[in-house]
């Protein structure tokens, strides 16, 4: 596996350091840690088993404070990313949290009514503040050093100011007449304007000092973050509103809106996208880079430049939902258009895992196509639509992905669609839950294609083209689930609930020939890129290779366990790769319908398959709500098994070389650093014939150099015997596994034995017992080493009777012995003579 996109949000906190280089999101239980800039997790602090309530950071960077459900307040180190403490804080979960300006203290706002304030440090309460009459939704420190003041809010709509010097509470502000979600204060003059904002769609500002309401916008909408922007930021609206306080608001209609705080006038409300339904449930306020992050009610982060008239600029897609479909996209094939169980087209870029929302269908997306060029995508979707789609990712944030298209004709939901491969890209063929096929005529978009910028111009101007039809029929008798264009783009073929695939006539919409043979629906069809054939996969559990001269089965492979679901063609049309309900990935050879490879990385049902054209990546996505990025990595094992092999041979080499010169002590290391049980086996044994062979047969004089050099070795060799004492631990260890092995054999054993012995006599016993296998390997040399001294102890005890019957033939016949003295004598004498 290459790598993954998976969720990194789901709902809740959202914080980002002081310094804007990490951002820190909840993800159910746990805590994701993501690199701000490309959005890839850095790290993951785990929960207790119970989801995340709350959590703040502290300004120097050093901390993260934690709550959840369970009570527990936990402190992370965020340098080693483990927990430094952990302690029970309230009797019911933690709701709101904030911490001060000099990173000391920590203030909890709870369901229990309550508000403390912790040493985060130390980790003792310091203040325990109670008068709210419901939920503590909101808490935030003034940022005066000169006294320490902490503003707390409830769902009662009551603002308390609580005095941390003298533990009583200076005021209560009544305004509000519903939840309050936001406070904040200036900045510009050490705090002497407060603005509150909650769900009675109204922002109040107040006079710091007097503890007074100055002001109160009404902005007719549930708010649930607000705040103000640092002073003099250049917002890109008119010289008046760069020099005034601006104050920004974000809730249930999903856009952000800036306001003037000193006139209560709106200054600039954010262009809502196309068919969006999302809500803002918390807007974080990033001043260095002047973006404002909206954090959506589906669980995307959506970043707007302050300074360009609130531009999207940037996307994290928190939750991917049920990935449905996808296909690569762009000119390096390095982004991936998906469709997911929302209403817009998701297009990932697969380096640093950034996303763009595209927004134009109502409802749910069900399929994605794309041209060969990788700039023309189609969807279908539930809203009974086909979108057309240029994506453009050299162009500005938003303009990288514009539909230029609508489709609209079927009565129910487009659940297949297919591109022209023409370089012209003429055509688009849809399939409905109509049971009916359409084609659609794109030559009116052919100057859009080539010209982006003219594209955007015209749909700019007038909208959407909307296309028509060439023709219309019924295909199938149930749900049509998919359409492939040939690359030819004479023949297209269909796949349906009802069994059967259909080949078609793309000018004239003529059948030319039906596939049937599946027990079940069939879910996808795919056309070879090299032969005339087609592939379908089925809920019957089988994938099936048919013939476009005479439509009949060529193969059928079998190996998934439930419903095939996608299909791809791989290898230049050797080799399919397929996707199925079970979880599993396999890739099948054509030639012998064999299973190659099967890969079980998904968790449920993998619904889509997308390949790039060089097939050096492979992506899969399912229920599972993660997209799994495979690389082809079989040139890569080819080459690797060829260097192992070079150097194979040339170990080989080595050893032969070592043994042709007798030079045993380098011979044992390479024989053991190849793992070769066989070849040590014959290098003892060969060395201790050897000594055996020179104590038998001594040269004049006395032994000679090399049976000196033995006298005294266990293995025949003292050379020998010193490598075996100076083996490294692993090395020790697999010496001893060759010594079990070859222990089992009673022609091995006296080889066994000798090495046993002369490991045992040079390393401790603490050595051998510090082995990870050391007792395993004891414990099955130990039965064998008994049954071979028993069987030693046998030939020794016949060794007596040979001596005892011996003995007892000299005092039986003493005469026939002087009989052969005497014969001995007489032949000497005949000699002598």
């Amino acid at each position: 596996m290459y790598h993954s996109i998976e969720s990194v949000y789901t709902g809740g906190c959202v914080a980002a350091s002081k310094d804007e280089q990490r951002l820190f999101t909840t993800c159910n239980e746990d805590i994701f840690v993501l690199n701000m800039a490309s959005g890839e997790k850095i790290a993951e602090l785990k929960g207790d088993t119970e989801i995340v309530t709350a959590f703040a950071v502290k300004p120097d960077g050093a901390h993260l404070v934690a709550a959840s459900r369970s009570m527990q307040i936990a402190i992370w180190d965020l340098v080693t990313f483990k927990t430094v403490r952990s302690f029970k804080a309230h009797e019911a979960p933690i709701i709101a949290m904030a911490i001060d300006a000099s990173s000391t203290l920590v203030a909890t706002g709870s369901a229990d009514s309550t508000v403390k304030v912790w040493d985060i440090d130390r980790g003792y309460c310091t203040h325990n503040f109670k008068g709210h009459g419901g939920l503590v939704t909101a808490v935030k420190f003034h940022p005066s050093k000169d006294k320490l003041c902490l503003v707390t809010a409830g769902d009662d709509g009551m603002i308390r100011v609580w005095n941390l010097g003298t533990r009583k509470c200076e005021a209560v502000l009544e305004s509000h007449v519903s939840v309050v979600r936001s406070i904040d204060f200036t900045s510009d003059d050490d705090g002497a304007h407060m603005v509150t904002a909650g769900r009675d769609s109204v922002v109040n500002i107040w006079n710091w000092k007097r503890r007074s309401l100055l002001r109160t916008i009404p902005v007719y909408e549930t708010i649930e973050a607000a705040g103000i922007l640092a002073p003099n930021t250049q917002t890109g609206l008119d010289a008046s509103s760069d020099s005034s306080r601006v104050i920004y608001t974000g809730g249930e209609k999903g856009i952000i809106r800036l306001w003037d705080m000193d006139t209560g006038k709106e200054l600039y409300e954010q262009k809502k996208e196309l068919n969006a339904k999302h809500a803002f449930v918390d807007v974080q306020y990033l001043p260095l880079s002047q973006h404002l992050v909206g954090i959506t009610n589906d669980q995307n982060l959506l970043f707007y430049q302050t300074t360009k008239r609130l531009e999207r600029v940037r996307q994290i897609v928190g939750y991917n939902e049920e990935i449905i479909d996808m296909a690569y996209v762009g000119r390096d094939q390095a982004h991936l258009a998906v469709a997911t169980n929302t209403e817009q087209l998701r297009v990932y870029n697969t380096n640093d895992l950034n996303c763009e929302l595209a927004y134009g269908h109502s409802d749910i997306i069900l399929c994605v196509s794309v041209h060969s060029k990788g700039s023309i995508v189609a969807t279908g979707s539930k809203d009974n639509t086909a979108l057309v789609w240029l994506v453009n990712m050299d162009a500005p944030p938003n303009q990288r992905v514009l539909c230029i298209a609508t489709a609209v004709g079927h009565a129910k939901a487009v659940g297949a669609v297919c591109l022209a491969q023409d370089a012209g890209c003429p055509f688009m063929i849809t399939g409905s839950e109509d049971r009916t096929v359409k084609m659609w005529d794109l030559s009116p978009l052919s100057g859009m294609f080539n010209s982006p910028e003219r594209a955007a111009a015209i749909v700019g101007e007038s909208g959407p083209v909307k296309l028509r039809t060439t023709y219309t029929f019924q295909a199938h008798e149930k749900d049509i689930n998919s359409i492939c264009v040939a690359p030819n783009d004479g023949i297209f073929a269909t796949g349906s609930q009802d069994k059967s695939a259909k080949i078609w006539d793309v000018s004239s919409g003529k059948a030319l020939g039906t596939l049937q043979g599946h027990r079940r629906g069939v879910w996808n069809v795919a056309f070879s890129p090299v032969d005339r054939v087609v592939a379908t996969t089925s809920g019957d559990r089988t994938v099936k290779l048919w013939s476009l001269a005479d439509f009949g089965c060529l193969k059928t492979f079998e190996g998934h366990t439930n419903s095939v679901l996608c299909v791809e063609f791989l290898a230049k049309g050797t080799q399919l790769m397929t996707t199925g309900s079970d979880g599993l990935i396999k890739l099948w050879n054509i030639k012998d319908a064999e299973c190659v490879l099967t890969l079980d990385k998904h968790e449920s049902k993998i619904w889509t398959l997308a390949k790039q054209h060089t097939e050096a990546h492979v992506a899969t996505g399912g229920a599972d709500s993660v997209i799994y990025i495979w690389k082809d990595t079989t040139q890569e094992h080819i080459d690797r098994l060829h260097m192992e092999e070079a150097k194979l041979l040339e170990q080989q080499q080595a050893l032969d070389n070592f043994l042709s010169v007798k030079d045993y002590r380098n011979a044992i290391n390479l024989a053991l650093s190849l793992n070769q049980p066989h070849r040590l086996l014959t290098i003892l044994q060969d060395v201790m014939m050897a000594a055996e062979h020179r104590h038998l047969m001594p040269v004049d004089g006395g032994l000679d150099d090399s049976a000196q050099s033995g006298q005294g070795a266990i293995l025949g060799s003292l050379a020998v015997d010193q490598v075996i004492g100076s083996l490294a631990p692993d090395q020790l260890e697999r010496l001893l596994g060759y010594v079990r092995n070859w222990n089992t054999n009673g022609k091995f054993a006296r080889i066994a034995q000798a090495t046993l012995y002369c490991i045992l006599t040079q390393y401790t016993s603490e050595t051998i017992l510090s082995l990870p296998s050391a007792k395993d390997l004891i414990s099955a040399v130990q039965p064998y080493s008994e049954r071979h001294f028993t069987r030693l102890d046998g030939l020794l005890t016949d060794s007596f009777i040979i001596d005892y019957t011996l003995h007892a033939m000299d005092s039986v016949n003493p005469v026939g012995m002087e009989a052969l003295t005497i014969g001995d004598d007489d032949d000497n004498s005949d000699c002598e003579a």
